[in-house]
């Protein structure tokens, strides 16, 4: 967990029109004084999918997501081909809705109908990365991996299972959860035999209790500090990678995507006072501010506590960023979900964060900022178990074109 967080001012307004609207944000069913109702969903327009980059790293969050690695099991190149055709096809119809073409007579049916008989655009994003692996000598596309993509190695506290590492990545985002599952049980279905998933796990945002930033697990607000995404020259110098220093000319206008699944340990973290948790975050529980200030959009006043009197020089939003002129340029663009998945067998509770960022270098990014935070109080309280390094395909540019396109051109 870093203090970098992606609750967008953009994401915020969206959600408080909602709640002024009436609309429920919880998952679960609407009770009246009658029988159950169904719940009132949230739906948003189309998110555009054609551009230079894809959608779903700038994209203001959507309420729920599903993040997805699969190992490719097409057998050769072109078959790899038809595979990238057959996502860009799909994710173009899915994200901008429509009616599912009929199915003929005997045959099964074109659609789940899980979202009704029209498929709604529901701020559906599904973002597609490659991982290391897929640039081994099954494709022949080793000269054309990009410069910094490698496996993600294991850092101090890891505690890393079989949910680690993927040829290929999806990030499915929507507004509503049975919007992320069509599109994946829809991609899933359009690609079985050359795309096997390995591993999957969802997350959802909070909503603004009361106001402002989301609350994570730990029950602090995350989402208060990000690089501006509307700012072309920040996103360019932290986010998009182009063609130079070293990297392919077909990766320009892609990105570094760090997935990370961050278990909390929230039955140590709920017994430790509340002067003791804000000491480890820096910032005050309650009204997210940093300790010391008054509002959650206050900045940290390191430069008047050089020794730490007033937010430790270990606290986590310290160590993530310091706010100075040399760590400007590890900044990253975050875009966390919260999971839950239960109880483990010892009983205690499974949920955390899922971490996902991206960057233009992961290591002048990323792994600075891990370096940053390697042995700081709040790892205590945290078990990253899996996860893994991809670069996030640039976008597409029009009907005729095709996520991959400008890889399998040139390599």
């Amino acid at each position: 967990m870093t203090e970098q967080t992606t609750a967008a001012p953009a994401r915020r307004s969206f959600v408080k029109a909602t709640l002024a609207a009436g609309a429920a944000v919880a998952a679960g069913p609407v009770l009246t004084g009658g029988p159950a109702a169904a719940a009132t969903d949230v739906r948003r327009d189309a998110v555009p999918f054609h551009g230079p980059h894809q959608a779903g790293v700038t994209t203001p969050a959507q309420r729920f997501a599903a993040f997805v690695a699969a190992e490719v099991t097409a057998p050769d190149r072109p078959a790899l081909e038809q595979l990238l055709r057959t996502l860009t096809d799909r994710i173009r119809f899915l994200t901008a809705g429509g009616t599912p073409a009929p199915a003929g007579a005997g045959e099964p049916p074109s659609d789940t109908c899980l979202l009704g008989t029209d498929v709604p655009a529901d701020g559906l994003t599904v973002t597609v990365g490659v991982g290391a692996s897929l640039f081994d000598d099954r494709f022949g596309l080793a000269a054309a991996r990009p410069l910094r993509l490698a496996p993600m190695p294991a850092f101090p506290g890891d505690d890393l299972g079989p949910e680690l590492h993927g040829d290929l990545s999806l990030q499915i985002c929507a507004d509503n959860r049975d919007t992320v599952l069509h599109a994946l049980r829809d991609l899933t279905r359009h690609t079985r035999g050359a795309l096997r998933p390995t591993w999957r796990i969802d997350g959802f945002q909070n909503p603004s209790r009361p106001d402002g930033a989301q609350r994570n697990l730990q029950g602090f607000k995350d989402g208060i500090a990000n690089p501006d995404t509307g700012s072309d020259r920040v996103m360019d110098g932290l986010v998009w990678v182009a063609a130079a220093g070293g990297e392919p000319a077909w990766a320009a206008g892609g990105t570094y995507q760090v997935l990370r699944i961050i278990r909390m340990r929230v039955e140590p973290w709920d017994a430790l006072p509340v002067a003791d948790q804000e000491r480890i975050v820096g910032r005050h529980r309650d009204s997210g501010a940093p300790l010391g200030g008054t509002t959650e959009q206050d900045g940290p006043a390191y430069g008047k506590d050089p020794s730490g009197a007033v937010i430790a020089l270990d606290a986590h939003i310290r160590l993530a960023n310091p706010r100075t002129a040399a760590t400007a340029d590890s900044r990253i663009l975050r875009r966390g979900y919260n999971y839950d998945r239960g109880v483990d067998r010892a009983g205690d509770l499974d949920m955390g964060l899922l971490f996902c960022c991206y960057q233009q270098d992961l290591a002048r990014q990323f792994e600075a900022v891990q370096q940053r935070l390697n042995g700081e109080p709040l790892a205590a309280f945290l078990a990253p178990t899996g996860g893994g390094y991809f670069f996030v395909l640039p976008g597409v540019p029009d009907e005729n074109g095709w996520l991959g396109s400008g890889l399998l051109a040139t390599a």
